[in-house]
């Protein structure tokens, strides 16, 4: 039995909710032979709008999967939805990757695949339709869908009128 559990302290819940997208075991040859780490690629979100992906490398899965979490909560962005959806279409072209994005009516659900629903759950987004052209790279099709969603925070800001500093979030 757990210990924690015998003296009625509760377990305290995650900031972050997070989705391992891949994890891998990539190859480093030297003279010597093989060298093998991990490769593991992670969303996190607290599916109240905010949502990052990040990468990390180590010896290790766990290693992988910290340095991953770590580099994610840096490249977090926050986004602001209507109804539990996106506000208008987007289309965004990162790399090869190619991710087309839909407001959807209530109900409808998120209608997407892999990375993409990944990204989007744990931006707190439940109502969406997407289609995925060109990469299958879980990595890339996620950095694509946050740039999307980034694209989204621009559009909102330029259409305020208001002239707002990227770093600080104030007005100039």
């Amino acid at each position: 039995m757990d210990k924690n559990r015998r003296q009625g302290l509760k377990r305290e819940k995650p900031e972050y909710d997070q989705k391992l997208l891949d994890l891998a075991r990539v190859t480093r040859v030297v003279k010597g032979g093989r060298r093998f780490r991990f490769r593991a690629t992670l969303v996190i979100g607290n599916k109240k709008g905010k949502v990052g992906v990040g990468v990390g490398k180590g010896a290790d899965v766990s290693d992988a999967i910290k340095k991953a979490f770590e580099d994610a909560k840096k490249e977090m962005i926050e986004i602001k939805t209507e109804n539990n959806t996106i506000l208008h279409d987007i289309f965004i072209k990162k790399g090869s990757a190619k991710i087309l994005l839909k407001p959807a009516k209530e109900g409808r659900g998120i209608v997407a695949g892999g990375a993409v629903r990944s990204v989007m759950h744990l931006a707190g987004i439940k109502n969406v339709v997407s289609k995925s052209l060109g990469t299958a790279n879980k990595l890339n099709v996620a950095r694509a869908t946050v740039e999307g969603l980034k694209q989204l925070n621009e559009t909102r800001m330029r259409n305020t009128g208001k002239n707002i500093s990227k770093n600080k979030g104030t007005e100039i």
